[in-house]
């Protein structure tokens, strides 16, 4: 089996996409999202736009490095959104010319074949989204966009998978067209792999495209089927806090892993980890060195605690839930080996308060080597919790935390299209 050149993580690549600033202590609506992109559109173009459509990131409840692995994940998309208004370009024009608000920079994309990633980091992947429309039949010709978000960058929360299912979006609209919500999500997905470079899993796309409100999703990575699991508690809230740390070794240490993890399949003798379990994983634990058969064990149990979880969720056991989410954080931090300092304080500061003051469970969530955390906190709870975490973990690093709350939301969706207009 040859190795692969080394890549980034999502994180790594899509860290200078957006250049925005994290705004995890203050919110923007999606309301003040469209009103902010509609203006900076008509700052730039002279006109309003006729088109505008948003995608969520998303945060993971459970179900860490298990989706390149064929395995379960337990996503749910979040209320931080990508937002892109946009219009028909001028006649003669043959690009689409779009406009980073955070940044304040131009990039253009082809629309016509040869396509081919560009120059400007974050434009390839738009690039990729045109170019995968085009395949599907959906030709938008050249447009003129703006491009605004608060989804926090470098966290682990998705912000890239966001800007690529805001822009399939945005064409549908401009060409009326609706893509199956699964070609959508694996459009999105090829974009960020063959223009980005990026060899994500589907899980991103997936949540940002089929995202339901009040619900999280129990997605069969290999048969891309999604169950959804209602959060029905509305006591229950998910506590998102940004470690605002990366460090260095995430660049190699994703692409490292996921290599590991097809070594590891390989000798076991089965197509992807999704194939094993723990018992046979024991029994053929001669075949495989220490740190393989320790990425392969968390992959094979991280699997059956994913799936443990959503039914869990659905019983409201939340006690089971809580210790699946704290076994979880544990295996990623010493047999995954992609936890850090950061992390594993902030975990702890949260378990710290325990399920009489108001903490379900707490792990590390997304790639690992620092973003963020999520806990789930019983409501009433938030402000307590919060602040413990903001205190203790600035008492021992000298550094701010970052912290939201968020129950899940819709998918992506269109704000203005012709019809809408046509209508008015």
């Amino acid at each position: 089996m040859k190795r692969p050149a080394e890549v980034p993580t999502p994180a790594g690549l899509f860290r200078i996409l957006l250049g925005m600033a994290d705004r995890m202590t203050s919110p923007t609506s999606l309301d003040q999202l469209v009103k902010d992109a509609e203006e900076e559109f008509a700052r730039q173009f002279g006109r309003p736009p006729r088109w505008i459509a948003s995608a969520p990131g998303r945060v993971n409840l459970i179900g860490e490095h298990t989706d390149y692995n064929d395995g379960f994940v337990l996503p749910m998309a979040i209320d931080r959104y990508v937002v892109v208004a946009a219009d028909q370009a001028p006649e003669g024009a043959s690009e689409a010319r779009l406009f980073s608000a955070a940044l304040g920079q131009w990039a253009t994309v082809a629309v016509e074949g040869p396509f081919a990633p560009g120059a400007v980091a974050w434009a390839r992947y738009l690039q990729g989204v045109v170019a995968g429309c085009r395949a599907a039949g959906l030709n938008a010709g050249p447009f003129e966009a703006v491009v605004v978000s608060d989804v926090p960058q470098g966290g682990g929360l998705s912000s890239s998978a966001a800007l690529e299912v805001a822009v399939a979006t945005l064409i549908e609209a401009m060409t009326g067209c609706q893509l199956d919500p699964l070609q959508k999500a694996l459009l999105c997905q090829k974009a960020e792999n063959d223009f980005a470079g990026v060899p994500c899993g589907i899980m991103d796309q997936c949540t940002s495209v089929m995202g339901r409100d009040g619900a999280l999703l129990l997605l069969d990575c290999r048969e891309r089927t999604v169950r959804l699991t209602p959060l029905a508690d509305p006591d229950v809230v998910a506590l998102i806090v940004n470690s605002n740390v990366k460090h260095e070794l995430s660049d190699g240490g994703y692409a490292a892993r996921r290599w590991q993890c097809e070594e590891a399949a390989f000798a076991l003798g089965a197509a992807a980890l999704r194939d094993v379990d723990v018992k046979q994983l024991e029994q053929a634990r001669d075949r495989l060195d220490d740190v393989h058969y320790r990425r392969a064990r968390h992959v094979v149990t991280e699997n059956a605690r994913t799936v443990e979880a959503a039914e869990a969720i659905r019983r409201g056991d939340w006690p089971t839930v809580g210790r699946l989410m704290v076994e979880s954080h544990a295996s990623l931090r010493d047999d995954f080996e992609v936890s850090c300092e950061e992390l594993d304080l902030l975990v702890a500061l949260a378990m710290e308060g325990g399920a009489e003051n108001g903490v379900i469970g707490s792990r590390m969530t997304g790639g690992g080597f620092g973003g963020c955390t999520i806990s789930l906190v019983r409501r009433a709870a938030l402000d307590a919790v919060s602040s413990h975490i903001s205190e203790g973990y600035f008492r021992k690093t000298g550094r701010q935390a970052t912290v939201f709350a968020t129950r899940p939301v819709d998918g992506a969706r269109v704000i203005t299209s012709p019809s809408k207009q046509n209508a008015s």
